[in-house]
């Protein structure tokens, strides 16, 4: 067995162009991108923490993956150190991941390149904490909403313009108790009312909130929790006051004052 001299294979490769790290480090985002929509992630999320890394490297001048400790101390210490709780903590979990990112699938080619080990520059000691009180909504309790609505319903008595005022009662109380949002229960027709449906009666929602951007979901909602007495009486009773015409095709449930340019009564908007 004989010896022979070990050479570092580095002293023999060309330098890295300033452009070529620029291209690697497109190509290296656009990875990341692609890896975090195949895991599942939405396209909000991923547009957030790429907006988060954007906003760090126009902060630190040069590639992320250059970053030490010292570097992200000073940008979560002074840079961001009197914003939102929820800011530092998007940016510095963005941050994170990204350098696991480069952990797993770079971290070989980057020694390469830069002579560098990737490493995340946030460890336990500059890590910033998330917030430990728990941001809860409580609903209130069936006392308190009954207290509201019967304050609301005395109100009445005395208002200015008992149409608008009854109006917005009508849809407040139609929210609590079936459980509709404000856009669904103004996209309402006169129409939507199917009295024949069910044992109360049920809600023809055309227009439901839909998720993931797939556009309106329709549902059938039954009029539960007295929810039918009170749009009988706001239909009977109330919608009259709005000079509306219950024969038009497309007539709003909740109208508005307001008319469109044919001289009919418009929706009521969301405010």
């Amino acid at each position: 067995m004989a010896l022979a001299a070990v050479r570092d294979l580095r002293e023999y490769r060309a330098p890295v162009s300033e452009e070529e790290l620029a291209e690697f480090e497109t190509d290296v985002l656009a990875g990341f991108v692609l890896a975090r929509a195949s895991a599942g992630l939405v396209d909000s999320t991923i547009r957030n923490d790429t907006n988060h890394l954007e906003l760090i490297r126009d902060w630190f001048g040069r590639p992320l993956w250059e970053m030490e400790p010292a570097d992200a101390d000073v940008y979560f210490g002074k840079v961001l150190r009197d914003a939102k709780p929820s800011a530092r903590t998007g940016r510095a979990g963005a941050l994170t991941v990204y350098f696991q990112f480069l952990e797993l699938r770079h971290k070989a080619e980057l020694h390469n390149l830069t002579c560098r080990v990737v490493e995340c520059p946030l460890d336990e000691m500059n890590r910033p904490r998330a917030s430990v009180e728990p941001q809860l909504r409580i609903p209130p309790s069936e006392a308190e909403i009954e207290e509201l609505f019967a304050g609301w319903r005395e109100e009445l008595v005395t208002c200015r313009k008992f149409g608008p005022a009854a109006r917005n009662y009508a849809v407040a109380r139609l929210a609590a108790d079936v459980g509709l949002r404000i856009n669904e229960a103004r996209m309402l027709d006169l129409d939507d009312v199917r009295w024949e449906l069910g044992r109360f009666g049920k809600l023809n929602v055309r227009h439901g909130k839909g998720s993931r951007r797939r556009g309106p979901k329709p549902r059938l909602v039954p009029l539960i929790n007295g929810a039918d007495r009170n749009l009988q009486w706001f239909i009977e009773d109330v919608w009259g006051h709005f000079d509306a015409d219950h024969t038009r095709p497309g007539a709003p449930l909740f109208p508005s004052e307001r008319k469109n340019r044919d001289g009919s009564c418009s929706r009521a908007t969301a405010d």
